[in-house]
């Protein structure tokens, strides 16, 4: 469930990759992987990542998506995040929005047709995940939930996606992540990707 997304170079990622630029964390992904700012993205690519700066602020990083692990983990379940021993204190405290044009869903049919998906009416897909650090860089996971009832018929999760003016309470520290959880999209536009 959400293992692709989709980066498109428009104006609206000008200002989020103009803002990672600034991050001395790129430099030092360079040394180990590239920062991809546009096209697709895959697991284990380091990408920009909204969260908050050490003043509190919003802030853009680049992250690496997927947690270590027994093997790689790169979603997690918004009903139980909180209560798993993994994703709790990120549940809690380290809360991330990972800023997409769209993801991509493949059909749960013997055809495995694949969808491009974001919320309806809007041209941003502002993905919630949680981030932590893994030797001494971030890394970051995407939630999912239940699907909307307009996409179910392609696959039983979609990512937890907020509205864009939700996206500073969403990474603010103090907040209660559950207490956001029913201002979720969940109306979804789609269409088939080759």
């Amino acid at each position: 469930m959400c293992c692709r997304y989709w980066i498109e170079d428009s104006r609206e990622f000008e200002t989020i990759i103009e803002k990672m630029g600034h991050s001395p964390l790129v430099e030092r992904w360079r040394n180990t992987a590239a920062v991809k700012s546009s096209g697709e993205i895959f697991p284990t690519d380091v990408v920009p990542v909204i969260a908050p700066d050490r003043f509190g602020e919003k802030g853009v990083f680049p992250m690496k998506w997927g947690y270590a692990g027994r093997s790689l983990l790169i979603n997690a379940r918004s009903e139980t995040a909180g209560e798993k021993p993994t994703f709790r204190e990120d549940w809690a405290r380290h809360r991330c929005i990972v800023p997409a044009s769209w993801y991509f869903e493949w059909e749960h049919a013997e055809q495995k047709r694949k969808y491009r998906i974001r919320p309806e009416h809007s041209s941003m897909t502002w993905l919630c995940g949680l981030y932590r650090i893994e030797n001494s860089l971030p890394v970051f996971v995407i939630l999912t939930r239940e699907p909307g009832e307009g996409i179910r018929f392609i696959h039983d999760r979609m990512p937890l996606i907020m509205p864009e003016d939700l996206i500073g309470e969403w990474i603010r520290p103090g907040c209660r992540p559950e207490e956001l959880l029913p201002h979720a999209l969940t109306d979804m536009t789609f269409e088939r990707s080759e």
